[in-house]
């Protein structure tokens, strides 16, 4: 197994730390080090062996493939399907919309655990991903400082190619979007989110600016932005947003008005594009991996080489519990994050760990072939600490990029560390 920790003796590990991160917390690049005066970063690198990279990137890409045959079907499907998906109704049109991007999102990244049978795919963080500053940015400066390979070297350019490719796409299929009316939207008070999207501003390459979701409004059948003066509202073209189409689907504004469904008509009316597109969100119910397991089994739909890439990297997941009695498995709300209400049962039925937060649990589930996480031993600022590894890998364009790992529990949740990535010589 790869992941072993690697460590140098000759300072401490509170001095290490703050050599690796003081700077960049100090130039704003990456203020959320410490999370409500947690350790969330550690200082030493996790090492990636090459033989591993290569099977993340292939995983990857082959699985993004695998992913935008079938969103770009389910696209078309009836609403029976998309129910059974689990998408809000509010959504169907703006999911509906014909694409001009080939890929299912411009920046998703899957969740992959090394097992003895190879890297398996756990989920797809495919509508709005982070740990984008920790993989991109992040990594490369600890292992330029520590004198490592970085194994997400050059990969920031792959964001302004996807960028600049997806804004291309909607120009060209008729949209008009002046770059004055590009916005960058997430929740400003929040380190983590506001800070992954100011930093795809810059990496995008494409104009615009950032904009607190708070500052946006639905003004004469345009999503605007309600500039500092409170009265001037500037229509936005095209927003990249770190906000989740679920949730969108249903807020409400202080008098009860669905803002949020009437910005989805707006999307499905092509009075606004968005990044990530609304194929991202098809994608991201955990119900689809359901779905293209089913398809895979029936031998039908897919070609002999995405059958063997959903063999090779897919674990066998399914709306109903049809592992009790026979095989340990785990139960994941479809729309959940972080792992949020994610509880881990043994052959018989008998639940082993489960998530102690209050978020998702009813939401509806899939239940997927439980496999572990291998076992880490790391060093915080509160001493050493048994884990387990999680494998991030980032998809931009639809190509393999940047990869990132978490050491948390047996459910990688919110507590879970942040470790960089040092290529193995």
């Amino acid at each position: 197994m790869d992941g072993v920790v690697e460590k140098r003796e000759d300072e401490t590990y509170e001095a290490k730390r703050e050599r690796l991160y003081g700077p960049l917390r100090s130039a704003g690049v990456f203020s959320w080090e410490t999370i409500d005066g947690e350790e969330y970063a550690l200082a030493d690198p996790v090492g990636l062996s090459h033989r591993l990279r290569r099977a993340l990137a292939e995983a990857s890409e082959r699985l993004g493939r695998v992913y935008a045959k079938v969103t770009a079907v389910v696209r078309e499907a009836d609403d029976a399907l998309l129910r059974q998906l689990g998408l809000p109704e509010a959504t169907f049109g703006a999911v509906r919309l014909p694409m001009p991007l080939q890929a299912a999102t411009v920046v998703g990244r899957f969740d992959f655990a090394e097992t003895p049978g190879g890297v398996k795919m756990l989920e797809w963080n495919s509508d709005t991903p982070t740990s984008v500053v920790e993989a991109f940015r992040v990594n490369g400066a600890v292992c330029r400082a520590l004198g490592r390979l970085d194994p997400n070297e050059g990969m920031a350019s792959g964001l302004r190619e996807a960028f600049g490719a997806a804004l291309d796409a909607y120009r060209e299929s008729g949209y008009r979007i002046e770059e004055d009316r590009i916005v960058f939207a997430a929740l400003d008070w929040h380190e983590e989110d506001a800070g992954t999207t100011r930093y795809l501003l810059e990496a995008a390459g494409i104009g615009g600016r950032f904009v607190p979701l708070s500052s946006l409004r639905v003004y004469r059948d345009r999503l605007c932005v309600l500039e500092a003066d409170g009265e001037t509202h500037t229509p936005v073209d095209l927003l990249y947003r770190l906000h989740a189409l679920e949730k969108l689907a249903e807020e409400r504004d202080e008098d009860g008005y669905p803002t949020g469904a009437h910005v989805l008509d707006l999307i499905s009316r092509r009075k606004l594009a968005v990044l990530n597109p609304p194929s991202a969100f098809i994608a991201q119910t955990k119900a689809m991996q359901a779905l293209i397991w089913s398809l895979h089994e029936q031998r039908t739909f897919f070609t002999k080489e995405e059958h063997e890439a959903i063999g090779e990297f897919m674990l066998p997941t399914y709306m109903d519990n049809v592992f009790h009695g026979s095989a340990p498995y785990v139960r994941k709300p479809i729309f959940g994050r972080e792992g949020g209400a994610v509880e881990l049962f043994d052959a018989s039925g008998v639940s082993e760990a489960r998530d102690g937060a209050s978020l998702y649990w009813n939401q509806p589930a899939v239940y997927q072939q439980r496999v572990e996480l291998p076992r880490v031993r790391v060093r915080t600022l509160g001493g050493d600490v048994d884990g387990r590894l999680l494998w991030g890998a980032f998809l931009v364009g639809g190509r393999p990029s940047a990869v990132v790992s978490r050491i948390g529990g047996p459910i990688t949740g919110n507590e879970a560390y942040y470790a960089p990535v040092a290529l193995q010589e």
